[in-house]
């Protein structure tokens, strides 16, 4: 088993108090060991009959069946979206949306997400939630980001330069030949800088994470309290079928 080989650590403290009669405790000495846990050690068999049941039962929800890959998924087969990365923007600008509009009334314009948060492929297949986990087992929660046109220009130019395929939905961006900026359009629409667009994204790259320094000029930011992970669980429990590609998203013009 997976777990057993990674090697865990419990660490024993004693407190030494030394007292004379009417006269407070006075700490000593304070003694520490460590203690390696292994698959060598056996297992308590009074532990075990209290723990196995929520093991059992957790294994039964953790490997319970989402939905079916025809094929599978990664971030690494595309060069400026891949079919893993466009998976997941596509379903936090779904799920997003739905919470972000009861709440607010207005809409989010497009999602960018982080190419080095997506730490799994989705294998061909059966797709558990086991297997979610392994894609994304962080706590990162889904923020919402007002930011200006100019704002969202710095956002561009990150993408552009950046070398790896960074996640995005309802955002459109062509380069030239030479790798300049050719075209950015928005939900359909050319980008306005004089426009106010709001972002989804996770709370993890508003804070700066990945370089993504530009969030920190934003207007407002809108934590909507729903994991990243919830989000694509709660999408893969209503479809049968997983189906994504690499598409024109982000392309370069030959």
């Amino acid at each position: 088993m997976k777990l057993l080989k990674i090697k865990h650590f419990v660490i024993f403290i004693t407190f030494v108090f030394f007292s004379c009669k009417d006269t407070p405790l006075k700490l000593q000495e304070i003694k520490g060991e460590q203690f390696t846990i292994t698959e060598k050690l056996s297992s308590v068999d009074s532990l075990e009959t209290v723990i196995d049941p929520y093991r059992q039962r957790l294994n039964q929800i953790m490997d319970s069946v989402l939905t079916y890959a025809p094929r599978t998924l990664n971030k690494e087969d595309g060069e400026l979206n891949t079919s893993e990365g466009n998976l997941m923007a596509d379903i936090i600008l779904r799920q997003a949306n739905k919470v972000f509009q009861q709440r607010t009334g207005n809409s989010v314009d497009f999602v960018v997400l982080n190419h080095g948060g997506i730490r799994s492929v989705i294998s061909k297949g059966p797709v558990t939630i086991r297997n979610i986990f392994e894609v994304m087992p962080f706590e990162n929660n889904i923020a919402i980001v007002a930011m200006q046109g100019r704002t969202v220009r710095d956002l561009i130019s990150f993408l552009v330069n950046a070398k790896r395929a960074h996640p995005i939905s309802g955002l459109q961006i062509t380069l030239d030949k030479e790798g300049g900026l050719a075209s950015v359009f928005i939900n359909g629409e050319p980008f306005d800088e004089n426009k106010k667009y709001y972002v989804a994204t996770s709370d993890y790259l508003v804070q700066g994470g990945d370089d993504m320094g530009f969030f920190k000029n934003t207007d407002e930011v809108i934590e909507l309290n729903y994991l990243v992970r919830n989000a694509i669980i709660d999408y893969l429990k209503e479809i049968d079928t997983l189906n994504a590609t690499v598409d024109n998203r982000f392309i370069r013009l030959k």
